[in-house]
């Protein structure tokens, strides 16, 4: 089996979150659907973990070139 997508996992994810909004699934398949969205949640997290330890920033050094500098998630929201 083919390894999901970011994009497909998280469309998963929010028709999960739709059907369970609804209330109208029987308790035992809105507590399947909660367990596989939790699931879901909690790989989505690691990807978008991994990818942010992937993002970096380029900053001009005193000589005028470009350095990689690693992204620093905190920094980024001021």
């Amino acid at each position: 089996m083919a390894e999901k997508t970011f994009e497909s996992q998280m469309e998963r994810l929010e028709e999960i979150v739709r059907l369970l909004e609804k209330g109208e699934a029987p308790l035992a398949d809105s507590m399947k659907l909660f367990e596989e969205g939790t699931k879901l949640s909690a790989a989505l997290g690691k990807l978008l973990d991994k990818a942010e330890q992937k993002v970096s920033v380029m900053q001009e050094s005193a000589q005028g070139e470009l350095v990689e500098q690693p992204f620093h998630a905190e920094e980024a929201g001021k």
